[in-house]
């Protein structure tokens, strides 16, 4: 019986690592009565390494796990605390320290999906580095990584250093390093097809790990690619990290310029407070290569800049659509590495970027 129930709660991950509780060691001395293949009673304990938030969480999660399996079973569970001796820090633990030689952090934002947020962050991440500055890219969209099919760095796997503190530190993570930048995404921990089906909280953590627990270096900027929308993971960012601004990126079209409000609307918020540093128009117009002078605005003309200076922002840039742009995304290489036109635009972005840093 004491088998069938550790296998019941090997099904119960801690949510701030992913892990089974029974693997981590979590679950002790289970007790049942009667010990028959229906019990009546089941006793264990859950033995943690400090004060867990999340304990609370966790054993009503055992509970719900047990009650499913052993209908009408009465489940107790006694909290313990063992003595902590050089055990590494958790998720919740995690701190900015490893952001300390980091010059600026800016996020890159949208209040929709498909604006193209990710390919102006990739390929400003590339410009800057054009430009001279070190730079790294923490690819924060946990539920829709694009960074490493965009990079082509699809099969890296990162590795772990011990921090600088000894036995009790983190583990860092090693960036992956490509084109002059660091590339950090919670792609290089599953498969490409793989549905990561986590609930608000493990997502959070995660976002954490990818920026908190990784050895950046020293750096000039540290562009984080958020996922699109205003929730849970983006509260999380601006309590965590010391943002130096945010980016947002739209389209003209009326229904993408709709949702700039609400990315506006949240870093400005008088609880977050953190500066726009401006607006990027996505997408402004198409120009195929046989006619290099010629525009046609598919999304609209000119709505990203009207919703600039209707909102008091700049605009940093006007990004026009190339088959090239889509192109070197899909094959792994950002069109800012080019001397083309299409490297034009993102390069000026770059340097709208730096004039206030």
């Amino acid at each position: 019986m004491e088998n069938r129930i550790l296998e019941l709660l090997s099904g119960v991950v801690h949510p701030d690592t992913g892990e089974s509780i029974v693997k981590m060691g979590l679950v002790e001395d289970i007790k049942c009565s009667p010990d028959e293949t229906v019990p009546s009673e089941i006793k264990f304990k859950l033995t943690f390494t400090g004060h867990d938030p999340l304990s609370g969480a966790i054993k009503r999660e055992c509970c719900s796990v047990l009650e499913a399996a052993f209908p009408g079973v009465k489940v107790s569970i006694m909290e313990m605390i063992r003595e902590r001796k050089n055990v590494k820090k958790t998720v919740n633990e995690l701190d900015t320290e490893e952001l300390q030689k980091i010059k600026h952090i800016i996020a890159i934002a949208s209040g929709k999906g498909g604006v193209g947020k990710s390919t102006v962050a990739v390929n400003l991440a590339v410009a800057l580095a054009k430009k001279g500055y070190k730079v790294g890219l923490a690819d924060a969209d946990v539920y829709g990584p694009s960074v490493p099919k965009m990079t082509a760095t699809e099969g890296y796997r990162p590795t772990a250093i011990e921090g600088d503190n000894g036995p009790s530190s983190f583990d860092l993570l090693v960036p992956v390093e490509k084109y002059g930048v660091k590339w950090m995404s919670i792609g290089y921990f599953a498969d490409p097809d793989q549905a990561l089906i986590w609930r608000g909280p493990m997502a959070c953590n995660a976002l954490k790990q990818m920026i908190l627990q990784v050895r950046w270096g020293e750096l000039d900027y540290l562009l984080i690619d958020l996922p699109p929308g205003t929730g849970d993971i983006h509260i999380t960012l601006v309590q965590s990290i010391p943002l130096s601004g945010a980016v947002i990126v739209t389209t003209p079209q009326a229904v993408a310029l709709a949702d700039v409000m609400k990315g506006v609307n949240m870093f400005t918020h008088k609880d977050v407070n953190v500066p726009i540093l401006g607006l990027v128009e996505n997408m402004s117009w198409f120009t195929p290569a046989e006619l290099p002078t010629n525009r046609y605005f598919i999304f609209g003309h000119d709505g990203g800049k009207k919703m600039a200076d209707r909102l008091g922002l700049r605009l940093l840039g006007q990004i026009p659509i190339y088959m090239s742009l889509r192109e070197g995304g899909d094959a792994g290489t950002p069109a800012a590495l080019s001397d083309g036109t299409d490297a034009e635009a993102f390069l000026h972005l770059a340097e709208r970027i730096a004039e206030d840093n």
